[in-house]
């Protein structure tokens, strides 16, 4: 497993045993909590549809609005969207990896629970060290959606997680959180614009 940023202020082994049981619930089709760049997500497999649906109970969100994937490397992704060619394209790799969502064109069938229905998915490739090992072990891209109900403040410690939504998830890894005071900036991978954050 490849270290953690610096930017964690701990050394990453510290976090393997924690890693290795949040993706084996995640492998059994669970839905765990992590920390990300900003605040803690939840996340399951995009490719389990009852997990996605569980989590969308947590959230108690409607799949309408779609869903964010994070991945450990760009290769995760080529499945997924489309990647962009030319300036922007160019603009996409190189905030990556990094705390910038883009949304893309999906691939053809990619679920409507990701999509909310739509012809795009919002994904990034992470630098955040405990997200990015949990996609590299579990060998996929993650659901990463912020961890509060909808419409309530995204958390951002594990003991606040595991107060408001623990009995409903299968595990919280805990761990610090990235350089960003919120969720990541959202932009639109066909024009640049920002569609959340600056």
């Amino acid at each position: 497993m490849r270290a953690f940023p610096t930017h964690h202020r701990s050394s990453g082994t510290r976090y393997v045993p924690r890693v290795e049981a949040a993706v084996l619930a995640l492998l059994a089709g669970g839905v765990i909590a992590y920390p990300t760049e900003g605040v803690y997500g939840l996340g399951c497999l995009p490719s389990d549809a009852d997990a996605i649906h569980r989590l969308l109970r947590v959230k108690r969100r409607t799949w309408r609005k779609g869903l964010a994937l994070v991945a450990g490397n760009i290769e995760q992704l080529e499945r997924l969207v489309v990647l962009p060619r030319g300036p922007l394209g160019e603009e996409i790799a190189s905030s990556w990896p990094g705390p910038v969502t883009w949304v893309l064109p999906a691939q053809p069938g990619i679920p409507r629970l990701l999509t909310g229905g739509r012809e795009t998915l919002a994904v990034r490739v992470t630098d955040h060290g405990l997200a990015k090992a949990l996609c590299l072990r579990a060998g996929s891209a993650l659901v990463s959606t912020s961890a509060n109900r909808s419409r309530n403040a995204p958390l951002r410690t594990a003991l606040r997680v595991r107060r408001a939504l623990g009995s409903e998830l299968d595990y919280v890894l805990a761990g610090p959180l990235g350089v960003l005071a919120g969720p990541t900036p959202i932009r639109d991978g066909a024009t640049g614009a920002y569609l959340r954050g600056a």
